[in-house]
């Protein structure tokens, strides 16, 4: 009987300083997370842009990279994960280490339309929304040799030529399909979709006229224009005409009432330590009120609106309510 209490003391004793060995390192590595949280960032921290490099969300985000490295105190390093209208890059922004080492953005309507869709690993829930930067219309643009000089001449030869007409976008499900589409049957025409991993691709296109229309948003048009791409403007889809480029018309003004356009922001993987966000969305915040920021922002054809996280949020989901409805009404997945 002595044996067998001797054994179960010791059996006591051993759990017992288990138990103790794993307090002291489950506190240790609690004080070691709140020792690199409060270190934060102490390496460099990388930004995914689920395009292909040259198009308005690759030129913003380096810049915008520029100007969070002085608040932060570290190296940003831009990567571009292009591929399925934005897919690639949100999913693995989505899935990243929610440390505040990977930041990235994202962009509308893409990041709503893709997951009404289909199944994917992320929605703009996935996210700590830091700010959004940039709200830029959509556009028709051709090359300025084209024969299409308006929405009306474009309506003409598309009736005369059913799917001879090939617009070029960032792929299906993007603001740019989506006014495709509206188009298409607004002005009962048909049109040939062809899809790019970004605006870049979509300009190079246009440029050696692979394609009719060059559905680029305004911003990364006027780029464009300026940095030598021969390109004409047909048509602007804001509510209005965009401050950058008074002299282009709406598509509303020509009779269409076709409104889209693309918000740009920055998030995180969700999970983020309070302190982090903290940091990661006073940073943004300081950045988009920069006079000088805004002057180069604005000297690259980015339309800057600021939203704060809880204002961003609010944007998309009524922008996600609108896209679900037009789903049952106009499903827009290609087959």
């Amino acid at each position: 009987m002595r044996f067998t209490f001797d054994a179960a003391r010791r059996r006591l004793s051993v759990r017992l300083a288990a138990c103790s060995f794993a307090v002291v390192v489950g506190a240790l590595a609690s004080v070691a997370a709140q020792a690199e949280t409060a270190a934060w960032p102490n390496r460099p921290i990388e930004m995914i842009v689920a395009y292909a490099p040259g198009g308005g969300t690759d030129l913003v985000a380096r810049l915008l990279s520029r100007y969070l490295e002085k608040e932060l105190g570290t190296t940003i390093v831009v990567q571009n994960k292009p591929g399925a209208g934005g897919a690639i890059g949100f999913a693995e922004l989505a899935r990243a280490v929610p440390d505040g080492y990977t930041i990235g953005f994202i962009n509308t309507p893409n990041l709503l339309t893709i997951p009404i869709e289909r199944k994917t690993p992320f929605t703009w829930k996935s996210y700590d929304l830091i700010g959004n930067l940039v709200d830029d219309p959509g556009a028709f643009t051709v090359n300025q040799s084209s024969h299409i000089d308006s929405l009306a001449t474009l309506v003409k030869y598309a009736k005369t030529n059913p799917g001879a007409v090939t617009v070029g976008t960032t792929g299906v499900g993007s603001d740019d399909h989506l006014a495709m589409l509206l188009f298409e049957k607004a002005a009962g025409v048909k049109m040939t979709h062809v899809g790019y991993k970004g605006a870049g691709e979509v300009r190079g296109a246009l440029a050696g006229q692979q394609i009719t229309i060059g559905a680029i948003n305004v911003g990364e048009a006027l780029a464009y224009q300026k940095g030598g791409t021969p390109l004409r403007f047909l048509g602007q889809m804001g509510a209005a005409r965009a401050v950058l480029a008074p002299n282009v018309s709406t598509f509303r003004e020509q009779g269409y009432n076709i409104e889209l356009a693309s918000l740009r922001g920055l998030a995180a993987p969700k999970g983020l330590a309070e302190p982090v966000k903290k940091k990661l969305v006073d940073a943004m915040a300081k950045v988009a009120s920069d006079p000088q920021f805004k002057q180069q922002a604005e000297a690259m054809f980015a339309p800057l609106r600021y939203l704060a996280p809880a204002a961003y949020a609010t944007e998309l989901e009524r922008s996600e309510a609108s896209f679900r409805q037009l789903w049952k009404e106009m499903p827009w997945q290609e087959k």
